[in-house]
């Protein structure tokens, strides 16, 4: 058995400018993962899937001709059967189509006998990105091949290469992660956003102005170690999205109900429309009071996930 692993990842602030050309902040969850087993399929079968989480046909058409160019990279076998554990929910702003996507690149490097680069395995991700996606912005795979804090800017050239730096983190804290439970389509939100802009460019800028604002205080925030900032830094994107329209009842009702709790700041995460909302807890105890405010609240599902300072992340 060939086994291959990859973790979640979270905007913490950037959604929607950073396709525009502004700055983002990711970073990744270690501690939520997907993970992929390779076994040998039948000579000419191609890839199999399975995994609780999907249909395999749909997984199959997802990313079953993308996986055959993959491993034609490493000259490897597509002829194996993919069975797929995942902690991180479908469509739901956490990466979870490029963390299985980075975790089968793993794998069949793994089968070849070879291990490639955190560059390496990004750019094979983000050909799948693109035929999920349509036009992302990049940062899903970059954070999530590399498992490290990112500060990203998109290129403004189709061409050209993103701005990554590394993004030091003083203070590890706490995320608490409430599931909507309803699928947020990044393609679609992405291109509601597009027409948006054209329709209101004053109001869709000035946003987009307000977001990369707060994530240039972020980053600040991130490396002094100031959560309180950070917070504001959260509250300031939720607003400046909900403006453009990408949140909706419930990711609202969520956010409303983790501030209330004695969240310091609160967010959708991800394209919106759906899927997660986090809330920056000020101490691993306010964690489970938020987490219980979230469940009341009609989070389908809540996570509790620790984002490590950058001293405490190994590799």
């Amino acid at each position: 058995m060939i086994h291959g692993s990859a973790c979640a990842k979270v905007i913490v602030c950037g959604e929607h400018a950073v396709v525009y050309g502004a700055p983002a902040i990711a970073v990744p969850l270690p501690h939520l993962r997907v993970a992929v087993t390779l076994a040998p399929g039948a000579p000419g079968s191609g890839p199999a899937f399975r995994s609780p989480q999907a249909a395999p046909d749909d997984l199959a058409a997802m990313f079953g001709p993308w996986l055959r160019q993959v491993a034609a990279t490493f000259g490897t076998s597509a002829d194996v059967c993919c069975t797929i554990e995942s902690a991180v929910p479908i469509a739901s702003g956490m990466g979870s189509g490029a963390a299985l996507a980075t975790a089968l690149v793993r794998a069949l490097a793994a089968a070849a006998g070879q291990q490639p680069d955190a560059p390496t395995v990004a750019g094979l991700v983000a050909a799948s990105e693109r035929l999920l996606h349509g036009t992302p912005s990049g940062i899903d795979q970059t954070v999530i091949a590399r498992e490290q804090p990112i500060w990203f800017c998109r290129a403004s050239a189709p061409d050209a290469v993103p701005t990554i730096e590394p993004l030091s983190i003083a203070r590890s804290f706490t995320l608490v992660i409430g599931d909507t439970g309803e699928r947020s389509p990044t393609r679609q939100m992405v291109t509601a956003v597009r027409q948006r802009r054209v329709a209101e460019p004053a109001l869709v800028d000035a946003a987009f102005a307000g977001i990369a604002a707060a994530t240039v205080q972020a980053r600040a925030a991130l490396q002094a170690g100031d959560l309180a900032l950070l917070g504001g830094c959260l509250d300031a994107c939720h607003g400046a999205l909900a403006t453009i329209g990408v949140s909706c009842a419930t990711l609202d009702r969520l956010v409303a109900a983790a501030r209330a709790a004695g969240a310091s700041g609160a967010k959708l995460a991800g394209a919106g429309g759906g899927g997660v909302m986090i809330a920056l807890a000020a101490a691993p105890a306010a964690a489970t009071v938020i987490a219980a405010a979230l469940r009341r609240a009609g989070a389908a599902a809540v996570l509790v996930t620790q984002v490590p300072a950058t001293t405490d992340i190994v590799g």
